[in-house]
C-alpha cells in the first residue's frame, strides 16, 4: 500500500461526510424547533406554494363564516321585528271586530280609533328599523357570500314592510285615518298574510345560511389539515432522524480525527 503525505484522501472523505451529516443535523434541529418541515423555500419550493394557497383559502373560509354569521344576525333581528308586527296586526284585527259592535257609541269608537292610530304609527316605526345602519325592510335584496372564493352566494329576499301590496302599507296609508275606513277584514288579513310570508322567507334563508356556514367550517378544517400535511413536521419521525444525524456527526468527527492522525505513521519510516 502506498504511503503518501500530500493527499489524505481518507480525511477528505471523512470531512465531506461530516459536512453532510452536520448539515442534515442542523435541518432536523431547525424543523423540530420551528415545528415546520419547510424552514426555507429550498426545503420544498412546490409544497410551500401549495401550502400558501391552502392557508389563504382556509383564512377566507373563516372570514366568509363570520360574514354568514352577521347575515344570520340580520335575519334574526328582522324576524324579531316581523314577529312584533304580527302581534300589532292581531291587535288591529281584534280592534276591528270590537269596532263593529253595534252597541258601541261614538265615544267608544273614537277610543278604538285612538289605539288604532297608535298601532299604525308603530307599524311605521317597525318598517323603519335598521341593523348596523342597514334597513331591515327595503325593496332591495341583499347578497351574502357563502364560499371562500366568492362563487357561491345567497340572496336575502327584499322585504318591504311598508309596501301596500306585499307589506302592511294598506293599513298605514294616509287615506286610512280610523277603523271605519277599513272595509271588512280584507286589508287586515292581507297584511297578516304578507307578514307571515316574510317570516317564512326569513326562516328559509336562515336555514340555508346555517348549512352554508356548516359547510364552510368543514372545508376550513380540511384545508388546514391539507396544509398541515405539507408544512408541519412529524415530530416522531424527525426526532428519529435527529438521533441518526447526531450519531453520524459524532462518529464522523471521530473518524476525521483518526484520518488526520493516520499520516503520522510516515514519521516512523523517516526515523
Amino acid at each position: 500500500m502506498a504511503v503518501i503525505i500530500n493527499t489524505n484522501f481518507a480525511a477528505t472523505t471523512a470531512a465531506n461526510n461530516l459536512t453532510t451529516s452536520n448539515s442534515s443535523l442542523q435541518k432536523s434541529l431547525n424543523r423540530l424547533s420551528s415545528g415546520s418541515k419547510i424552514v426555507t423555500p429550498a426545503d420544498d419550493a412546490g409544497g410551500l406554494a401549495v401550502s400558501m394557497k391552502l392557508s389563504a383559502a382556509a383564512r377566507r373560509s373563516g372570514a366568509a363564516t363570520v360574514n354568514i354569521g352577521n347575515s344570520i344576525s340580520f335575519l334574526q333581528t328582522q324576524d324579531g321585528a316581523l314577529k312584533v308586527a304580527g302581534k300589532v296586526l292581531d291587535r288591529i284585527s281584534e280592534l276591528k271586530t270590537l269596532y263593529s259592535d253595534q252597541t258601541k257609541n261614538s265615544t267608544d269608537l273614537a277610543n278604538y280609533d285612538q289605539e288604532f292610530t297608535q298601532l299604525q304609527a308603530q307599524l311605521g316605526s317597525i318598517a323603519g328599523e335598521k341593523f348596523n345602519g342597514i334597513s331591515l325592510f327595503t325593496s332591495t335584496a341583499l347578497t351574502t357570500q357563502v364560499s371562500e372564493d366568492g362563487t357561491q352566494t345567497v340572496s336575502l329576499s327584499a322585504k318591504n314592510l311598508s309596501d301596500a301590496t306585499s307589506g302592511v302599507g294598506a293599513l298605514t296609508a294616509t287615506t286610512v285615518t280610523d277603523l271605519g275606513d277599513l272595509t271588512g277584514f280584507t286589508a287586515i288579513n292581507t297584511a297578516i298574510q304578507n307578514v307571515a310570508t316574510m317570516r317564512a322567507q326569513n326562516g328559509a334563508e336562515q336555514s340555508r345560511l346555517g348549512f352554508a356556514s356548516e359547510l364552510l367550517t368543514v372545508n376550513k378544517s380540511n384545508l388546514e389539515a391539507a396544509s398541515s400535511r405539507i408544512v408541519d413536521v412529524d415530530v416522531a419521525d424527525e426526532s428519529t432522524q435527529l438521533a441518526r444525524w447526531n450519531v453520524l456527526v459524532q462518529s464522523g468527527t471521530a473518524m476525521l480525527s483518526q484520518a488526520n492522525q493516520s499520516a503520522q505513521s510516515v514519521m516512523r519510516l523517516l526515523q
